[in-house]
């Protein structure tokens, strides 16, 4: 499994759009078989951040569902809702594996 975690630059004056942006990006993972972890918008913290995490089988999954997402209807519709909104200034991807099961015995064994 890996899981792709993307910060945005967003414009501080355009939150409430990019939350829109956001829920409708949260289905569409879901329907090329991604789970969505979730949004995380500014709170108390710079007013031009914003966080996205979401996972996929494997990176060769990931990138189907990338090359799907330009053809799809719903995926372009929310690329040019970002693009004419200018809510997003830029974004960098990172992919992680994540560790989702925790095993203290090792921990122990090597105290030992």
């Amino acid at each position: 499994m890996i899981t792709c975690y993307i910060t945005y630059e967003i414009h501080p004056d355009k939150l409430e759009a990019f939350e829109v942006y956001a829920k409708a990006w949260i289905p569409l993972v879901e329907r090329f078989g991604g789970t969505h972890h979730g949004y995380f918008l500014p709170h108390e913290s710079a007013n031009d951040l914003a966080v996205a995490l979401f996972s996929f089988p494997s990176l060769a999954a990931y990138e189907d569902y990338r090359a799907k997402s330009f053809e799809d209807a719903d995926c372009l519709a929310a690329f040019r809702f970002a693009w004419e909104n200018g809510i997003v200034r830029r974004y960098d991807r990172t992919f992680l594996r994540p560790v989702l099961e925790g095993d203290i015995a090792p921990l122990k064994a090597a105290m030992a």
